[in-house]
């Protein structure tokens, strides 16, 4: 499981944080309060990741599938701006990423170290891995 991935990755490494906070927007899978940074692990394909491999169009039922999936996105997009009101920094960790991070330890060490450093210093707002 993805979350459980990146939440055991986070404990390693000293970051204490609160898991699927329902009282932030989104109910983000990580959240630090100290910090105000919410954590998104995220889909490739249900949450639409740009020219990823499995963000792939299905090929039946389209009238379904289509506005389906393209609520998801618009939802990520409010969600993020209602963060971003509240202060609250944002972090999303793709799938296609946490698969790569699994095959090979070096992507691992330094995605990691990337995203912490925005957890603990980051002065942007939003990043996405």
């Amino acid at each position: 499981m993805p979350e459980m991935f990146i939440r055991s990755r986070f404990h390693e490494r000293g970051l204490r944080y609160r898991a699927n906070c329902a009282t932030i927007p989104g109910k983000p899978d990580l959240y630090f309060p100290g910090r105000g940074v919410a954590v998104f692990v995220q889909g490739c394909y249900w949450h639409r990741h740009p020219g990823c491999k499995y963000a792939y169009t299905p090929k039946s039922r389209l009238e379904f599938w289509l506005p389906k999936l393209e609520s998801n996105r618009l939802r990520d997009l409010q969600v993020h701006a209602e963060l971003a009101e509240r202060g609250i920094r944002v972090l999303i960790i793709w799938e296609c990423t946490i698969r790569r991070m699994i095959k090979d330890k070096d992507l691992c060490e330094a995605t990691l170290d990337r995203g912490i450093r925005f957890v603990r210093d980051g002065a942007e707002g939003f990043l996405e891995l």
